[in-house]
């Protein structure tokens, strides 16, 4: 398949290159003359850092990945150390309004805290044998009179408490009882069979080949026998 590149937009801590696939066609059925045509899509294909950024270049990161259509696909190669929630759920916005369904996150090579949520939003969730992803509860300063720091603080808490049981609680990723115990302080430190075994990690690219998340845990026992 031919791939056209088109495009690379750089911030201070993101890269976004996007990619034109030309239209192809499938083989259904040779015998009957049946096609599927695929129509021309692009890929984004965006790596994140830390969630940082103290530049206007976000923005046109953020302004090309809103001209993507309905048959275009995203890619996230994450290698963070977390950072900033608000920007984090700035990517989790555009996710959801503009690749609704057609996302692919590969932690390449680490996700923790807000690397970590980046990841789990993903439709599919590719990792390798040395990743690794860490949940914790959010850091925060402000400052201010102190009627308005208390209802600050309870409003941020209980949107961002919301946000974080949304990505890993009710996708299974954490109990609830594991979140309770992330929210007053536990880290959750997880390698690859972790991540395979709860359902973070959807596939692993194994050698040279991308397989399952369940077939490489057979492999691995397997492999200690």
């Amino acid at each position: 398949m031919e791939v056209k590149k088109h495009n690379e937009i750089s911030s201070e801590l993101h890269t976004l290159f996007v990619r034109t696939v030309p239209e192809s066609k499938r083989v259904i059925d040779r015998k009957k003359n049946i096609y599927q045509w695929r129509p021309k899509f692009r890929i984004f294909t965006l790596y994140v850092e830390r969630f940082k950024e103290l530049k206007r270049g976000l923005h046109s990161v953020f302004n090309e990945l809103r001209q993507a259509n309905k048959e275009d696909y995203l890619e996230i190669r994450i290698n963070s150390g977390g950072g900033s929630v608000n920007e984090g759920i700035q990517f989790y916005n555009l996710m959801r309004e503009k690749f609704n369904g057609r996302t692919c996150a590969f932690l390449d090579n680490h996700g923790y805290s807000m690397g970590a949520l980046l990841f789990c939003m993903a439709d599919k969730r590719v990792v390798y044998p040395y990743s690794d992803l860490m949940f914790h509860n959010y850091a925060s300063a402000v400052s201010g009179k102190g009627g308005e720091l208390k209802a600050r603080l309870e409003h941020k808490d209980k949107l961002l408490r919301s946000f974080f049981k949304d990505m890993v609680v009710e996708k299974g990723f954490l109990t609830a009882e594991e979140f309770d115990e992330m929210i007053i302080g536990r880290d959750f430190w997880m390698d690859v069979a972790e991540m395979c075994r709860r359902g973070i990690a959807t596939h692993v690219i194994y050698e040279n080949r991308e397989i399952k998340a369940k077939k490489y845990l057979k492999l691995m026992k397997k492999a200690k026998r």
